[in-house]
């Protein structure tokens, strides 16, 4: 089932990137500069999708097999996508 759904994104994200930005990230920031670079340019807007649903499938892998990165992704301001979809008291923190 995760890998349909991964297909499915990636044929509305190449559609249309903020829809894709916003089925990942949610209503936040990530979706506005998603639309912005879109208006800036069709391009950017899905090198920012791409790139958030690539962090997101990543850290979902990564907190399925056990293990979590403590580490943010650079310009990913969503905390559901640096957790993978796993937020919200599910995994603990590092306290730095």
């Amino acid at each position: 089932m995760g890998a349909v759904s991964a297909v499915f994104l990636v044929l509305i994200t190449i559609l249309l990137p903020p829809v894709g930005a916003y089925i990942v990230a949610g209503c936040g920031a990530d979706l506005l500069i998603n639309i912005c670079l879109t208006l800036l340019g069709y391009i950017p807007g899905h090198i920012h999708a791409f790139y958030l649903e690539y962090v997101y499938y990543e850290r979902k892998e990564s907190a399925r097999q056990g293990r979590f990165t403590a580490t943010r992704a650079p310009g990913v301001y969503s905390e559901r996508v640096q957790s993978g979809g796993h937020g919200y008291g599910t995994m603990v923190q590092p306290v730095n």
